[in-house]
């Protein structure tokens, strides 16, 4: 069976290849965050290669976007081409965020559950690299949707917590506003996961 977007429009390949490296970036950057935390020993290292895949994004989406605008016809519609592209760079754009705070801060030590927080944000960029990679053939992109709203949930959740025992535990109201800014913003890359899943629910029922 062809896929759906060779099916719509076979002339014209290569915005499927993008996404999926958009993707696969996303994925590697929140990876690297996880280690980052479990390891924090050069955060500045660390952060650095963070910024490279978000360099490297930011690259590729230019790229994108170029192709979209030389593209007479397109696999589907415009604009959800460039939410798509957008969406899925905001969530490397946020994870990038959350390396550079942790540096620019000086954090001297990771807190209790913030690397969880961080392997939900893992395990939410890996379906979403997943709902990408299987977009072109329209096979089973919904239950990884469903599955990020899950993750979504569950990051709001860890947030609520780690947020709550901040405030119960941290004496230092400057360790507050530096904590509490590093743990919301690892939640909304999360969030901004489930943005991305909402397009690809949009862009699959569409074309369905």
């Amino acid at each position: 069976m062809p896929g759906l977007l060779s099916k719509l429009l076979p002339r014209e390949a290569g915005f499927h290849d993008l996404f999926v490296e958009l993707a696969e970036n996303v994925y590697a950057a929140a990876q690297a965050m996880v280690v980052m935390l479990e390891n924090f020993s050069n955060p500045a290292a660390d952060a650095e290669k963070i910024k490279n895949l978000e360099h490297a994004n930011d690259t590729l989406t230019h790229k994108l976007m170029n192709k979209l605008n030389r593209t007479f016809i397109t696999p589907f519609d415009r604009e959800d081409i460039h939410e798509l592209a957008s969406e899925i760079d905001d969530v490397l754009d946020l994870t990038d965020a959350a390396a550079s705070r942790l540096v620019t801060y000086h954090v001297e030590k990771i807190r209790p559950g913030v690397a969880d927080l961080a392997r939900v944000l893992v395990d939410a960029t890996r379906e979403m690299l997943a709902a990408v990679r299987v977009l072109e053939q329209n096979d089973h992109v919904l239950e990884h949707c469903i599955e990020i709203n899950r993750l979504e949930n569950e990051a709001d959740r860890l947030c609520r917590n780690l947020i709550a025992n901040l405030f119960e535990q941290e004496k230092d109201p400057v360790q507050i506003i530096k904590w509490k800014e590093i743990i919301e913003v690892l939640e909304t890359a999360t969030d901004k996961c489930e943005d991305v899943a909402n397009v690809v629910e949009t862009i699959t029922l569409k074309n369905a």
